[in-house]
């Protein structure tokens, strides 16, 4: 899922139906929400977001650091002209990336998938692992083979690399997927996905690599 800070409600709506039409679940909001959603102990949800996209916001530096404090996913600030001063700026304060309006959101997404890969291509270098997945829309390659999988199933499998070693809940994983809002799909689907997808690459890797812990989620173990 993917994250629009921007003060204008109608451009925030813009971008959030750019990455629908995408097939990508989206949210807007104001920073002051975003601050307040995120500062909550008790919300989760925002493990479930995969990147954040910066529009006009009263601070950036601020929401980048309530962002880091809680997410590792990418930040891309979209601005309404090119200026040499504020991307500077931009990068000083932690953001990934700085793009110039217009932009469309299939760009936004493939910058997304790029910077987190680099994130993952980095985590592969530091350790070995056997699961590879690819910012592209290739299929991952699992125990050096190309696993062909389904899109819920893939975007699954992207997720909890994104998050190995750290475990998600059934409910973080359907928000991801599907979106915090989408009342159209039961949150239980995640687990028939999860469990086809689980005995896939049990047959690539001849073990499991996802831990399972009823009421805790799951966690990629390798």
């Amino acid at each position: 899922m993917i994250a629009v800070i921007e003060e204008r409600e109608s451009v925030a709506e813009a971008f959030v139906q750019g990455f629908k039409k995408e097939g990508i679940p989206s949210i807007g909001m104001q920073s002051n929400e975003l601050i307040d959603w995120i500062s909550c102990s008790n919300s989760s949800d925002i493990v479930s977001i995969q990147g954040f996209i910066l529009g006009e916001c009263g601070e950036v530096p601020n929401c980048h650091k309530s962002i880091r404090l809680h997410s590792r996913a990418p930040i891309i600030s979209v601005q309404e002209s090119r200026n040499l001063r504020s991307m500077l700026d931009l990068f000083a304060a932690g953001v990934d990336d700085v793009v110039a309006k217009p932009v469309h959101s299939l760009e936004l997404l493939a910058r997304i998938k790029v910077i987190a890969s680099r994130a993952q291509q980095l985590a592969v270098q530091n350790g070995d692992t056997d699961i590879l997945v690819f910012p592209d829309g290739r299929d991952p390659i699992v125990g050096g083979q190309t696993l062909q999988l389904p899109r819920r199933e893939k975007h699954i499998l992207e997720y909890l690399v994104a998050n190995r070693g750290r475990r998600v809940t059934r409910a973080q994983i359907f928000n991801a997927i599907y979106g915090i809002f989408d009342d159209n799909v039961d949150e239980q689907v995640v687990e028939s996905h999860i469990s086809k997808l689980r005995k896939k690459l049990r047959n690539h890797l001849g073990e499991d690599p996802v831990d399972s812990q009823r009421y805790l989620g799951y966690c990629l173990t390798r």
